[in-house]
């Protein structure tokens, strides 16, 4: 079930509503049987692989919490850590292990393995599966008690606002609101509004821009080595665009949701286009990733407390199998990597171009110097994403080369542009939604909160002024517009 569809206009609301009347003792029975329906809508036999998860980390949590040896409490966060990523490598990592395998025996005259599976890849699988060995091992590291209520543990694991594409709640956020449900009321008139108003501004950014720009994007990259710098910048530019659009759109779908019903899930983007460094990048896309990666790989590896060469060494490996998670692809990893060169070469280099800075008088409080930096961080990031989204690493490369070695930039003044997927209307309604995308950026970066959180604290009519927009410009210029169907989120496929 996408949020972007009918059936979740029909699904939510009944699932409030009930959420509402029902005795508070009820509620999270209530959730777990929606959250378990609203996967299954999907492919209802894989509900067995989080039913497993979730059983088996639940019976491993309690398993740590009465262990009073270290050694056994680490034995089984090993086992429960290994089971889980061994069933996450068999349906999203089998094939590409196997095939690169048959590439290597072939090389020596070996015969080709056949892979004796034929999975569809579970959706969700990456996110869920990761959320619940967060909760393992903040159980062995004493950062929260192993939950006893295999109701509330179970809707944890499964809470449907969040559970195919995030955010990857940790365990000391949500199971203590989860709890809370059967204690106290957590609908709010507030919750509502400011809920509402993020879901909007979710549907808008993935049903306005995201699918609009998909179009371009789908075509520039499909047919790379028709065009020139002029088509294959702006494919970039706006790939980079779209997932931004997608994925930010769809966790403030599953934030707005949540939100509604009083639970607070944890925010995943902060205007990350507006970063100065890679790093500032990392702390504000995907911030729940990027905290667990740094929390559950980076510093159990030994984070910087072991010297600067072991710094540098985690960092990279991070960054490896954050691309790795991404998909089982050498593009995913060659993303990965680039962004571990960036953080590293940006440590190494970071007191020298200090130095630089304050040698060449370069004033560094005005705006020009951050929008500088933030520039050529959008730079760098933009040309990680080309190796994200082409289907391989010699596509990337041979359209990088062609962006740098053909120039067209009569393009600008013939209409061709035109051609790429677009008309001038529909280019003119993307143009403008992505004006409403920077404006939006722009309060976000500078009141410090989020979109819906911002409308809640405005005028009565001011608000239902901009909920009346939105609805209107999804309902013309989203899913029901000429032509446009609304694709699935992206990130549906990690």
């Amino acid at each position: 079930m996408l949020f972007n569809s009918i059936n979740y206009v029909i699904f939510f609301p009944i699932v409030l509503v009930l959420y509402l009347l029902l005795p508070k003792k009820a509620k999270p029975v209530w959730l777990l049987l929606c959250s378990y329906f609203f996967y299954m809508c999907w492919n209802p036999k894989y509900v067995v692989l989080i039913l497993f998860t979730t059983l088996a980390t639940y019976v491993c949590g309690l398993l740590i919490g009465k262990a009073e040896k270290v050694p056994a409490k680490k034995a089984w966060v090993g086992v429960c850590v290994g089971v889980n990523l061994a069933i996450l490598f068999l349906f999203k990592y089998f094939d590409f292990f196997l095939d690169n395998l048959n590439r290597i025996t072939s090389l020596f005259g070996g015969a080709e393995v056949k892979s004796p599976f034929e999975f569809l890849l579970p959706v969700g699988i990456s996110f869920y599966t990761f959320q619940a060995i967060g909760y393992v091992i903040d159980v062995y590291r004493g950062d929260i008690k192993a939950e006893k209520n295999i109701i509330d543990y179970a809707l944890f694991v499964s809470f449907f606002p969040q559970l195919v594409a995030g955010p990857i709640e940790r365990s000391k956020n949500l199971l203590p609101q989860i709890k809370s449900i059967k204690e106290k009321n957590l609908f709010t008139y507030e919750n509502l509004v400011s809920g509402f108003g993020t879901i909007l501004w979710g549907l808008f950014m993935k049903m306005v821009i995201a699918d609009r720009a998909l179009i371009v994007v789908d075509q520039v990259f499909a047919r790379y080595y028709q065009y020139g710098t002029v088509e294959l910048v702006l494919g970039a530019i706006l790939f980079s665009v779209q997932i931004y659009a997608d994925f930010a759109g769809y966790s403030l779908i599953a934030i707005g949701s949540a939100r509604i019903m009083g639970i607070r899930l944890m925010e995943n983007f902060n205007t990350p286009y507006f970063s100065l460094s890679i790093a500032d990048f990392w702390s504000k896309w995907h911030i729940s990733l990027s905290t667990w990666f740094k929390d559950y790989v980076y510093i159990p590896l030994g984070g910087n407390r072991k010297g600067k060469i072991r710094k540098y060494f985690n960092l990279f490996i991070t960054f490896l199998v954050s691309g790795l998670w991404h998909g089982a692809a050498w593009h995913y990893v060659v993303w990965g990597v680039l962004h571990g060169f960036y953080r590293v070469f940006g440590e190494i280099t970071g007191k020298a171009r200090e130095k630089i800075t304050d040698k060449l008088g370069v004033s560094k409080s005005p705006f020009s110097f951050r929008f500088g930096k933030a520039f050529i961080t959008c730079i760098l990031v933009g040309i990680a994403w080309v190796f994200f989204r082409a289907p391989s690493i010699g596509v990337a490369f041979a359209y990088l080369k062609r962006m740098f070695t053909r120039p067209d930039f009569w393009v600008l003044s013939d209409e061709s542009l035109y051609n790429l997927g677009l008309d001038r209307r529909e280019a003119a309604i993307l143009f403008i939604a992505l004006l409403a995308l920077v404006a939006v950026s722009v309060i976000r970066h500078v009141k410090k909160e989020e979109i819906g959180v911002f409308l809640a604290r405005q005028n009565l009519w001011f608000r239902w002024v901009i909920f009346l927009v939105l609805i209107a410009c999804i309902l013309l210029f989203g899913e029901y517009g000429t032509d446009f169907s609304s694709a699935k989120f992206i990130y549906f496929d990690f």
